[in-house]
């Protein structure tokens, strides 16, 4: 018995169209493949072994933001390291002419410009900014750290109070009286040790001149690693400068009797003295930070080369079979294509 089957152009042409769609969506995979040359589907591909592709992508992606987070810190360290090692340049020229000043007979008018115009360039450096935030702002980086000391300010209208205090706090006149010149060198010390000095130090120092937060930003660079990435303005060396240079701007100086003026002359120089010293060991300090963040940096380099080789091994495909993939898919598709539309022009019409 013979028996006949039947095939409609309805079928064919339903089959083909199913055959382009999934061919379609093989050239879309292929193709993405032989692009990226990594598995259009990890998770597919790997399937159980999609747990450590994971971990390796999490591990790398993490040290690569702390590859990024580390050339910002750098960065803010390097404009610190600028700034310290300016102002203390700058201290140490002051304190040449401070000494040579001393036993001038104009030596107040002498070292006033300059002791001025450090002060502003001391307050200028603290309220440096970078990426937007203060650096030498403790954790406060939003504020600006030093005010600035001109007339109406509350550091000038502390000092101008002091020395108007009655005695012994203060001299009972003010900077302008022409008392001035009666001042001993001996109340000129009872007031640069017992009012002056504290006007420097917590709590006046944080109410009347710095905004700033002892604490310090804290920032992660490596896995096991945390330095101290900033740098306080309430720091005793910016603080004895501060010191020096005020006195040296006010107090009355062009008005004081040579042997007053040189009391004030020799409490500048211990404290400029002092706090050249503090930040030649400050600068040390944020030297040795630099070193362990370019350090801690090349490491995790190196480990994001490793961890991206792993990467690359667990994921790769190999670019050719998935050229010649995209190529064989594309060669049917265009058959399927040129099938479905020889299909669609046959007609019962075209036999009758």
């Amino acid at each position: 018995m013979m028996s006949a089957n039947y095939i409609s152009t309805l079928m064919l042409s339903s089959s083909l169209r199913s055959s382009i769609t999934n061919n379609q969506a093989a050239l879309t995979k292929a193709s993405k493949e032989a692009t990226t040359g990594r598995f259009a589907d990890v998770g597919l591909e790997l399937g159980t072994g999609t747990g450590r592709d994971l971990a390796l992508r999490a591990d790398f992606n993490f040290a690569d933001q702390l590859v990024d987070t580390n050339e910002l810190v750098s960065g803010r360290l390097d404009v610190t390291q600028n700034r310290i090692t300016q102002l203390g340049t700058t201290a140490s020229e002051f304190l040449k002419n401070l000494i040579a000043a001393r036993d001038a007979d104009s030596g107040a008018k002498i070292i006033l410009p300059s002791a001025s115009a450090n002060l502003q360039d001391l307050i200028g450096a603290l309220n440096v900014s970078y990426n937007g935030a203060y650096l030498f702002g403790g954790i406060n980086t939003q504020t600006v750290p030093v005010a600035n000391y001109v007339a109406g300010s509350t550091s000038k209208n502390a000092l101008d109070a002091d020395f108007a205090a009655i005695p012994p706090t203060g001299f009972g006149f003010p900077q302008s009286s022409a008392s001035v010149s009666t001042i001993t060198p001996a109340q000129m010390q009872t007031f640069l040790n017992n009012t002056l000095d504290p006007e420097f130090a917590s709590p006046a120092w944080n109410t009347n001149w710095s905004t700033a937060t002892d604490q310090t930003l804290s920032s992660r660079i490596s896995t096991t690693e945390v330095v101290d990435s900033s740098v306080s303005a309430n720091q005793p060396g910016f603080r004895k400068l501060a010191e020096a240079y005020t006195m040296l701007t006010d107090l009355g100086n062009t008005s004081l009797s040579k042997d007053t003026f040189q009391v004030v002359v020799d409490k500048a120089i211990s404290l400029v003295s002092g706090a050249i010293n503090d930040l030649a060991v400050l600068g040390g300090t944020v030297g040795s930070i630099q070193q362990r963040v370019t350090g801690a940096t090349e490491k995790l380099k190196i480990q994001k080369d490793i961890l991206n080789n792993q990467i690359v091994k667990l994921e790769a495909v190999d670019p050719t079979e998935a050229s010649v993939r995209v190529n064989t898919l594309q060669t049917q598709i265009k058959t399927a294509l040129a099938l479905t539309s020889q299909l669609q022009q046959i007609s019962l019409i075209n036999y009758l």
